[in-house]
């Protein structure tokens, strides 16, 4: 499905309103000023070439992960979906839900509330005081599934208030919780990927009104020694769909 060295998505569901995408590491969700290949380009050309489709093929972005994130998307086949999809997510009906493997000892579980503002020349994104000019609310919850003291590090299932750009991996950081491998706001060796996923989305479906959990088992070094704990949210995701 790829092309060049793109690494390939998997399609976890479609139908003729929605397609949910499981994107892998280090892949775009949407193409930017790079021109690299994105998710949004791979699943336009699988539609193409499953359907035999002619001309434009309409794919609508209604969420994103960061490009080192891995996880699911979902992704709206026609007009009439990507609205009522974008309506669920700016009134918190999508929910996603995260697993992480972050540095130090977390309690077993916490809430962050921040401000955080994106510096347009580095792309990067920082906390700063309420009030701040251009400053946006950010606020996520967890719990922690398990921990390895002798490593320093913990798993945590998190579920997200609000959807900012780099939200948790900023906020965990500035909570002194960095995530393993995010080599933007914390630290870890080039070549593996963030402890980061999109492991769970819960959503409406578009047009039939039905309740829909979609779930996918997080990949990378990092959560190998976490696998059990990871494997038993999946399950309760699956169990509650």
């Amino acid at each position: 499905m790829p092309s060049g060295s793109a690494p390939a998505a998997r399609v976890v569901y479609e139908d003729n309103h929605l397609l949910i995408a499981e994107k892998p590491p280090n892949l775009l969700t949407q193409g930017d000023a790079t021109g690299d290949e994105c998710l949004l380009d791979q699943m336009k050309r699988y539609l193409k070439q499953k359907y035999h489709k002619p001309g434009e093929v309409y794919l609508g972005c209604v969420h994103r992960l960061d490009r080192p994130v891995g996880g699911l998307v979902a992704l709206a086949r026609t007009g009439k979906a990507a609205a009522r999809l974008s309506a669920q997510l700016r009134a918190h009906g999508m929910e996603r839900e995260y697993l992480a493997v972050v540095q130090g000892a977390p309690p077993e579980t916490g809430t962050l509330t921040d401000w955080l503002i994106r510096d347009e020349a580095l792309g990067d994104v920082g906390c700063v005081p309420e009030g701040t000019q251009g400053a946006q609310r950010a606020a996520l919850a967890w719990q922690r599934l398990a921990a390895d003291a002798a490593a320093g590090t913990a798993l945590l299932h998190i579920r997200l208030e609000t959807g900012r750009k780099h939200q948790i991996r900023v906020q965990l950081a500035h909570a002194g919780y960095p995530i393993v491998q995010d080599l933007r706001y914390g630290q870890g060796m080039p070549g593996e990927p963030i402890a980061l996923w999109g492991a769970v989305l819960r959503l409406t479906h578009p047009t039939r009104g039905e309740k829909m959990t979609f779930v996918s088992l997080p990949r990378g070094a990092a959560f190998e020694g976490y696998r059990d704990a990871a494997e038993a949210l999946i399950q309760a995701g699956s169990d509650n769909r």
